[in-house]
């Protein structure tokens, strides 16, 4: 059963108590409530239903293509605005989806649990462009149940807590067993179908999708329309090659899968269609699901699908923990029961998943977050849970979809927010993504060659840089045949330019400084970690005034709210090339961190590289055995897998400028040193320096 016959029985099923809550709805707006304030959001909030109901009636009598090709580019801009109008920034400040205004206009008791309802609620864009009139429903029947609470008297907070948190679990059965479906299952193809089918030409497709279509999509496609063939196929092919090659250098068996989960940002459709060819060449199909809507299966930390850009990055952050409404042990147990049940009833599906394909986007400018008092935040019990939750998950996962058995790739591109040099930057980026495979290889092996004599190794930073870490490594019993770091060329993480390992806890100690470094959507400024056995000691930024704010950022962000974790990576960036374009264009802290990590030395606090997958051997293409595929924590797989895991993992970067010296100290105390003062200094990788010259600094070490 494809997409369109499951929401066609379904929709049949609820039609009528569909309509029945449209109508109700509909009605909110000429009813009175005692309590201004309140009658003031009910009537908001229904006149966005209200809306999305005649946006899903025209869209079930004309279908998806024939609303959107009905009218004019203009028309569609002006439309899609208006359904994202009161959480853009300049409307933010006033909508009842922002916690702060909420609370302001309904009071804190009140103001948090009914902002989580009006997000919830916006899902319904979305759903009816899909046409999934179940999930408009049940959204509408929740709106109606918290409505009749106030019909007669100001009802208590708890009671509307109830209802929230029941619809959540509820319904948990549906959303949470969708989400995992549509992950595996290639034939929920809505977003596919839009790519296979649609001219490019003619930019009215984007607002297929129902996302947000900013004018980032729109330059971004139409940029893509005016490349020549030939660079949409060597995007393309580097992408879905990049792929091919993380089975081929991992050892595992590619041709046993079939189904490969792409995930891209809107406006890049010309690339993906072409991508999609070339996996079906390979006699794999594509996956493209949406980014989650829902707060039970969104992701606080990124997008996990294919969306645009976002509306306003300040309502998402403000948003990234409404899980706190309703996360406990209870609803942990029944949302892992439902993925559990979920994935055994689609086994052979899961089984045939290969991975992620992923194309990021760089470029939008700066955003530093407000931390909001009324926005939902876990409390000390909910981080454990939500922790536990996630070791759980992947315990689950793995056993359905084995780490040794999938691989994955990351591809990176710049957007229009840019600035104007972005054409410029685009084709530097696509000459950083297909660098010489085997030049680097061959240097990187030179590195890996003196890092495998070594027992510890040092980086220090210069100027205002303040870093100062040793980082030990695992002894190898048979230094023939066995090494310490991976020399990852241009396969799961495109473009080249990194050797890594999994570094021994015992013996690492120090402060990792960084003055800039984007991870995720935020900007850290001056962050510093230090190091105690390898675990994290302390840290801080300078981001906020406070620092107990500037903890709890890294915290959430880096730390995922753990209290400690490991260093669980390692590694020498190479790709001078990448450097030498983001000092020219002076972009370097709009860089993704798949590019940055390429561009000086970076460390991972979290699980290793190989999580869920130490056992399975990985070798380097000289054949050598890479052996540091576990550390002190990961082990604890062995006797308690619980113990083992954080499922986190995030680089940061010391970038070249800020850089003093990486150092290579074997048992004996001589010393060999890799880098000095931001340039390579070993025999046999002198090259890596070229593109630091100042005249050449846009050459690349191409073929």
């Amino acid at each position: 059963m494809d997409y369109r016959e499951l929401w066609k029985e379904e929709n049949q099923a609820v039609l009528e108590r569909y309509q029945l809550s449209m109508e109700r709805i509909r009605q909110i707006p000429e009813e009175g409530l005692a309590e201004k304030a309140f009658q003031e959001y009910f009537i908001s909030v229904a006149g966005f239903i209200s809306r999305i109901g005649d946006l899903t009636e025209e869209i079930h009598r004309a279908g998806v293509r024939g609303y959107v090709y009905s009218r004019s580019l203009s028309e569609l801009a002006e439309e899609n605005r208006r359904l994202y109008e009161d959480i853009l920034p300049e409307h933010y400040e006033e909508s009842y989806a922002n916690p702060a205004y909420a609370v302001k206009k309904l009071g804190e008791e009140y103001g948090r649990l009914l902002a989580f309802l009006y997000t919830e609620i916006r899902g319904q864009i979305v759903f009816a462009f899909e046409s999934r009139l179940w999930n408009i429903t049940v959204l509408n029947e929740t709106f109606i149940e918290v409505y009749n609470l106030f019909e007669e008297q100001i009802p208590g907070a708890q009671a509307i807590q109830d209802v929230l948190y029941w619809f959540v679990s509820d319904y948990a059965d549906q959303t949470v067993a969708y989400r995992v479906r549509e992950g595996i299952d290639p034939s929920l193809s809505f977003g596919r179908d839009i790519i296979m089918e649609e001219d490019f030409s003619d930019l009215r497709y984007l607002y297929c999708f129902g996302e947000y279509i900013s004018d980032a999509e729109l330059e971004i496609a139409g940029f893509l329309n005016g490349l020549p063939q030939e660079t949409i196929d060597k995007m393309a092919d580097t992408y879905t090659e990049g792929f091919e090659k993380g089975f081929q250098v991992m050892g595992r068996d590619l041709s046993i899968k079939k189904n490969i989960a792409v995930r891209y940002e809107l406006g890049y459709e010309r690339m993906i269609k072409k991508a999609v060819f070339n996996f079906r060449a390979m006699d794999k199909e594509v996956i493209l699901f949406r980014a989650a809507v829902e707060a039970i299966n969104r992701n606080p930390n990124r997008k996990l699908g294919f969306h645009g850009t976002s509306p306003n990055r300040q309502y998402d952050y403000d948003h990234r923990y409404d899980s706190a409404l309703y996360m406990g042990t209870a609803l942990k147990e029944r949302k892992l029961s439902v993925i559990r049940g979920t994935l055994e009833e689609y086994k052979e599906l899961a089984r045939l998943y290969a991975g992620p394909a992923v194309v990021e986007t760089f470029g939008e400018e700066d955003f530093t977050p407000v931390n909001k008092k009324e926005a939902f935040a876990l409390n000390r019990h909910q981080e454990e849970v939500t922790i536990a939750y996630s070791n759980e998950y992947m315990e689950i996962l793995d056993q359905y979809q084995p780490g040794d058995e999938t691989s994955f790739t990351i591809i990176a591109f710049p957007k229009p927010e840019i600035g104007e040099d972005f054409r410029e930057i685009f084709e530097e980026t696509i000459r950083i993504n297909t660098l010489d495979y085997e030049l680097y290889r061959d240097m990187q092996q030179v590195i890996i060659d003196t890092l495998d004599k070594a027992e510890y190794v040092t980086v220090k930073g210069r100027g205002k840089n303040s870093t100062d870490i040793r980082v030990h490594l695992h002894p190898l019993a048979d230094p023939a045949s066995q090494t310490n770091f991976e020399n990852c060329v241009a396969d799961v993480n495109i473009p080249v330019g990194e050797v890594f390992t999994s570094p021994m806890l015992s013996g690492t100690e120090g402060k990792l400084f960084v003055g800039r470094v984007y991870i995720g959507d935020i900007r850290f400024k001056n962050l510093w970690i230090t190091f105690e056995n390898g675990r994290v000691k302390d840290y801080g930024c300078e981001n906020f005034d406070r620092e107990e704010e500037n903890k709890a950022l890294i915290k959430q962000v880096i730390m995922k709210n753990h209290d400690n974790l490991p260093l669980g990576e390692f590694a020498i960036g190479t790709n001078t090339t990448a450097y030498a374009m983001a000092e020219r264009f002076g972009i370097i802290h709009k860089l993704p961190i798949l590019i940055v990590e390429k561009m000086g030395p970076h460390f991972a606090v979290g699980d290793t590289c190989y999580s869920w997958s130490e056992d399975a051997p990985m070798y380097n293409p000289d054949g050598k055995e890479m052996i540091a595929r576990d550390n002190e924590i990961s082990i604890l797989r062995k006797t308690d897998v619980s113990k083992a895991y954080f499922s986190c993992h995030c680089d940061i970067t010391i970038p070249y400028d800020e850089l003093g010296e990486i150092t290579a100290v074997a048992a004996d105390g001589s010393r060999t040193v890799i880098i000095e003062n931001g340039r390579f200094v070993l025999a046999g990788v002198e090259k890596l320096n070229e593109p630091l010259q100042e005249d050449t600094p846009s050459q690349g070490l191409q073929k």
